[in-house]
């Protein structure tokens, strides 16, 4: 099987064996990233981020396929919380959105492994994967657990946050990270009692924002809303393709810096696990003979 050539068609075999790869086989990854990543970088990625409950499956598969209705081809990652028994995706998102496969969008689940600097890298590489397989846009569904949802965007183009009235949400409980990294704000089951409230309270509180987002209402009940949300994203996407290079530039800086720095930390990681002398400092911390801070500094200094 030549995986690269058929990631270009788009066998979704082929797409699934090459993210799973970037999942768990480092090797084998860096390889395939190699092969592929001359031409990566130019589909626009949509994080669909907001607190668990807030409908984001049902919302994502409704609008994937009016995206695809729209013309393009979409597909899905959904960054679910890790089973901490397997360490595999516990979320069965895949099964909420059947309707949106048979209409030609990929989906595929990832376990977040509660490391965010793991999901950046494999989700980085998934992207390229999806992208070298012809998709475009690239929808990525984080739930909102932890520090993951803020993270979501460094790595996507556009992000759209998914409030629900019935979570209790209202502006004194929206986390401050989630009033500044949104595009769209969107109030999902709009059909249930203090939707127009939370509507109002969230364009008054996040519309004044110097990025001016846009704040929308939806019903996956009754189908309220999607078609214009889903026609909301295209007119982003288009106007997101032309200030593409930009933010991939920047996000190629981040993703270098990250890669360095992880080197750079298991090197040292390996460098003191063999240290006499680390172990020597050790010690004396934990006769408190040293405090911490000095014995850092001094076997710091030894690794210039």
């Amino acid at each position: 099987m030549d995986l690269v050539k058929d990631l270009k068609q788009g066998k979704r075999r082929a797409i699934a064996r090459a993210i799973s790869m970037v999942e768990n086989d480092e090797k084998g990854s860096r390889d395939l990233i190699k092969k592929i990543f001359k031409t990566s970088g130019k589909s626009v990625t949509i994080g669909i981020t907001g607190p668990a409950g807030a409908g984001k499956s049902t919302l994502i598969n409704r609008t994937s396929i009016e995206l695809n209705k729209l013309g393009y081809k979409t597909a899905v990652l959904a960054i679910d919380p890790t089973s901490h028994i397997t360490g595999g995706a516990i979320l069965g998102d895949r099964v909420r959105m059947t309707e949106s496969t048979d209409s030609g969008t990929y989906i595929r689940s990832m376990a977040s492994r509660g490391a965010t600097g793991a999901v950046s890298m494999a989700l980085r590489n998934s992207i390229r994967i999806l992208e070298y397989a012809g998709f475009d846009p690239i929808l990525v569904e984080s739930v909102g657990a932890g520090q993951t949802e803020v993270d979501i965007s460094k790595v996507v183009d556009l992000t759209v946050v998914v409030f629900n009235p019935n979570t209790g949400d209202n502006i004194q409980t929206i986390k401050a990270g989630l009033t500044e990294i949104g595009d769209i704000y969107l109030i999902n089951k709009s059909d249930l009692p203090g939707a127009n409230q939370l509507f109002d309270s969230v364009r008054d509180f996040i519309g004044m924002s110097e990025k001016n987002p846009t704040v929308m209402m939806t019903s996956t009940k009754s189908n309220k809303g999607i078609v214009e949300f889903a026609k909301k994203l295209g007119e982003l996407v288009e106007s997101r393709k032309k200030s593409k290079k930009e933010k991939e530039e920047s996000r190629l800086d981040a993703e270098l810096r990250d890669i360095i720095l992880n080197n750079v930390k298991n090197k040292v990681s390996n460098m003191l696990d063999s240290s006499a002398t680390y172990a020597k400092y050790l010690k004396k911390v934990q006769q408190k003979t040293l405090d911490p801070f000095e014995a850092g500094d001094k076997i710091s200094k030894l690794l210039k």
